[in-house]
């Protein structure tokens, strides 16, 4: 099993502790597949991170659409001052992560950038999301994965693009991949696998791509394909 998330490694230390997948061999792909890590050890074994000019570009972006940016370098949140009105709501998403809010002057050039994050009230980032220019969706994946989140990532960085470098690292199929998800940043790695589930509380995207939807997350919806499709089949 592998975790597959927009979050940093640290974020999912709880989840890896509870199922088991902190021993040598177990991976998780991070930042929306811009990184492919060993849980173990936190070792990268993938990489694909923004380039300073396109944090300033984003900088430029959010100021213009008076909304809070946050950069995610590592384990570490930058949260940049590019409105003065709208408090980021992104450190009470992701509490376990180090929140450090920064002045733009105080960017250093040289630190890896792995995606750059919007976290505020969903109706007003909603009307704001309309007004971003398409140059913008042209040269970033630019992706809601939650109702009050809007991430960006290097152009062609997605889950399926970190899930396509681990399946190769490990000399898999991508028919022998199954993935499972809910959100709108699940979509590419629900396409992507040889076998695509839905949660049933997914959103419609997710589900109208999908092979099979599954129960929900309160109804153990992942237990219950895992033990359908894999576990009896491997018993077969």
């Amino acid at each position: 099993m592998v975790i597959c998330t927009g979050r940093p490694l640290r974020a999912i230390h709880p989840f890896l502790q509870e199922l088991n997948l902190e021993e040598a061999g177990d991976y998780s792909i991070t930042f929306n597949g811009g990184l492919v890590q060993q849980n173990d050890t936190g070792k990268i074994i993938e990489k694909n991170v923004l380039t300073f000019e396109q944090v300033q570009e984003l900088i430029t972006l959010a100021q213009s659409l008076d909304l809070p940016l946050d950069l995610l370098s590592e384990e570490k949140v930058f949260n940049v001052a590019t409105s003065t009105d709208h408090p980021s709501l992104y450190s009470t998403m992701n509490p376990l992560l180090t929140h450090l809010p920064t002045l733009i002057s105080e960017l250093q050039e040289d630190r890896v950038y792995n995606k750059a994050v919007i976290g505020f009230d969903q109706a007003f980032l909603d009307a704001q999301i309309q007004k971003i220019p398409s140059e913008i969706r042209e040269s970033f994946e630019v992706i809601k994965s939650r109702d009050m989140l809007l991430e960006f990532m290097p152009k062609g960085v997605t889950k399926a693009y970190g899930l396509s470098l681990l399946v190769r690292d490990l000399g898999l199929k991508q028919t022998e991949v199954m993935s499972i998800g809910d959100e709108e940043n699940d979509l590419s790695m629900i396409e992507y696998a040889g076998m695509g589930v839905a949660m049933g509380n997914a959103v419609a995207q997710v589900k109208a791509v999908a092979d099979i939807v599954t129960a929900t997350n309160e109804e153990d919806g992942v237990a219950k394909v895992v033990e359908t499709y894999i576990l009896q089949e491997g018993s077969d």
